[in-house]
């Protein structure tokens, strides 16, 4: 570990909740270049409750890149400025002593701010539901090759389940569009032959919830895409808007 701590300015956004204007707070901290971004977060609510006042609320859980929830915009940026990393996987040492970083929350009204830095992402979760489920046969286990798939479509149904709902595509589209993860959950199925049975109503269905929880249209700018942790393509929109022209065309 280093020991030359890094001298830092944060502009954060303090919000009480979904109904308060909110407002950027100074907060001046410390912290070591090999801290993850997270722990130097740690450090400053560690220092405001030493200093009696409220600490900065905000998601995380695995602190892997696994779970999605460090959502945090740093410096304009979904997860910071970093390719193909979570806000828990982005280290100090990708800033310099002395910068200022501005963090705020997920701006999209499809994500209600709960408190600062954390959002309701619940939306999400309803457009999963919508999917409904996947038909299999019940009983004993089949073995595992007993349903050839072709390596590049299991790799691609691979890629598209890499997508670990963080919503960093909505954080970054001007339109708050949900359709890198609405397109990465409809591919990842509908690729393989479990998927396939229910795949015309699960696309209409997803679709539908997808737009009565208020996300905005896709125009392919393509910052979904580029500001993915998990990188996932832009193909898995093309693959949801042929699977849902597919279904509409059979009277779903």
């Amino acid at each position: 570990m280093s020991n030359s701590n890094m001298n830092l300015k944060l502009k954060v956004w303090r919000q009480q909740n979904a109904n308060d204007s909110g407002h950027f707070e100074d907060y001046t901290v410390q912290a070591s270049p090999d801290m993850s971004f997270l722990e130097m977060f740690d450090v400053l609510n560690e220092q405001l409750i030493t200093e009696g006042k409220d600490p900065v609320a905000f998601d995380h859980d695995c602190r892997e890149g696994i779970c999605g929830m460090c959502s945090m915009v740093i410096n304009g940026r979904p997860h910071g400025p970093k390719g193909g990393v979570t806000t828990c996987q982005l280290h100090m040492r990708s800033f310099n002593d002395g910068d200022t970083i501005v963090v705020e929350p997920w701006r999209s009204n499809a994500f209600p701010v709960i408190r600062d830095l954390s959002v309701n992402r619940s939306a999400f979760d309803r457009i999963i539901a919508a999917g409904g489920y996947v038909s299999v046969n019940t009983g004993n286990a089949v073995d595992a090759n007993a349903t050839l798939i072709p390596k590049e479509i299991a790799d691609e149904a691979f890629e598209a389940a890499t997508c670990i709902g963080c919503g960093a595509c909505v954080s970054a589209c001007k339109n708050a569009s949900a359709m890198l993860f609405v397109g990465a959950k409809v591919t990842q199925l509908s690729l393989l032959p479990q998927g396939q049975a229910e795949a015309s109503k699960r696309v209409v269905a997803m679709v539908n919830q997808m737009d009565a929880e208020g996300f905005g249209a896709c125009t392919n700018t393509g910052a979904c895409s580029a500001e993915c942790p998990k990188q996932i393509p832009l193909t898995v929109i093309a693959t949801l808007n042929r699977e849902y022209i597919k279904a509409k065309l059979k009277g779903y």
